[in-house]
């Protein structure tokens, strides 16, 4: 029996073709993704995106392929952002000048272009070292309409130290941010910094509500007792025996009475809900914190829950699970970060499935 073999096109870089098939198949399909809004959405403050992808990737793969999120924000990639030194920063690129730089730049993009990582775009928002930094990875077959990386939603600004990345898709927003710690002290970079983000934040939730809101992201603080497992030790905690002159500041960063009130009323009057507490109450407080202490030393076994997805009370009922994946003194689920992944899954909207079948 003869066979007989297709000659497979190419394209000018050498790749594959697809096949043609039938064009208008291929319109429908397209415009279907277009109108397909993301439904599971996670959240990771990595501590340093390479050291997991050096140390933590097989398991933390498994979680991906497991839960099979639309939407990935990544917290504190730690990869410094191009550009020679003493020249601007390129905040949406990684640094490769060096060939230290280009070979950690190597490892890192080899782990997001293997499987599932593959079927993700990825932006990226980073600071001039390795610090802070944000990334966000969306499945391809979602098409956000803009990504932007500030508050004031300009198209060509990043946020310092990449703390922020927005994405808007054609039903909702999609705010992922790194919130800069209060720190222990009245001083620019501690205080007075996150007093200036609390506002612009504050801001941006109450003038951006014509269109549901899904922030997520390390958010650095605990809204009430029952997001920390030690209240008392929270609350008193000093660094040098430091007292801050106004008592509200006084106690662990993220754990203020100035900062917990404050986040209160951007939940308010932004008209957030905290999807976790609204779907566990007080129950199931093994599981119900996303950062921990490290294990030697005296805050073994102190958590604090200061991961979060906040959604507009617009999309409160569809929500379906919210979860933290991680527990225990011993950091089970953490993947090698001090912060462990938050995942949330919402239903389709009801415009959705009330769509013709394409």
């Amino acid at each position: 029996m003869k066979r007989f073999f297709k000659v497979v096109e190419k394209d000018s870089d050498g790749s594959a073709k697809k096949p043609r098939g039938n064009e208008n198949d291929n319109e429908a399909e397209t415009e279907e993704n277009k109108k397909k809004e993301p439904l599971k959405f996670m959240t990771w403050n990595a501590n340093s995106f390479l050291l997991r992808v050096k140390n933590n990737w097989p398991d933390f793969t498994n979680l991906i392929n497991t839960f099979d999120p639309d939407v990935i924000a990544i917290q504190e990639v730690r990869m410094p952002a191009a550009g020679a030194k003493g020249a601007p920063k390129i905040q949406g690129e990684i640094k490769d000048d060096t060939s230290a730089a280009r070979e950690e730049k190597k490892i890192l993009m080899r782990a997001l272009s293997a499987p599932p990582f593959g079927n993700y775009r990825v932006w990226w928002s980073l600071a001039e070292s390795k610090y802070a930094g944000t990334a966000l990875l969306v499945k391809k077959c979602f098409k956000p309409k803009s990504v932007v990386f500030n508050l004031d939603k300009l198209a060509s600004k990043h946020e310092p130290d990449g703390r922020v990345i927005l994405a808007e898709f054609e039903t909702l927003r999609l705010l992922n941010t790194y919130v800069p710690n209060n720190g222990w002290k009245e001083e620019a970079n501690s205080f007075q910094r996150r007093r200036k983000w609390d506002k612009r934040i504050l801001e941006f939730v109450t003038q951006n509500s014509d269109k549901p809101l899904i922030w997520c992201g390390d958010l650095n603080v605990s809204h009430e007792e029952i997001d920390v497992s030690h209240p008392e030790f929270f609350s008193t905690a000093k660094l040098s025996g430091y007292i801050p002159p106004n008592k509200e500041d006084c106690g662990q960063p993220g754990f203020t009475l100035a900062e917990r009130r404050r986040f209160g009323t951007i939940l308010r009057e932004g008209k957030l809900v905290d999807a976790y507490r609204f779907l566990h109450g007080d129950k199931n407080m093994e599981r119900g914190f996303s950062w921990s202490g490290n294990p030697v030393g005296r805050y073994r076994g102190k958590r604090m829950r200061i991961d979060y997805f906040l959604v507009s009370e617009k999309l409160k009922e569809r929500i379906v699970a919210c979860e933290i994946h991680g527990h225990g003194i011993e950091l089970e689920g953490f993947y090698g970060s001090d912060h462990c992944p938050v995942t949330l899954e919402l239903s389709p909207s009801s415009d959705s499935q009330n769509e013709d079948p394409v």
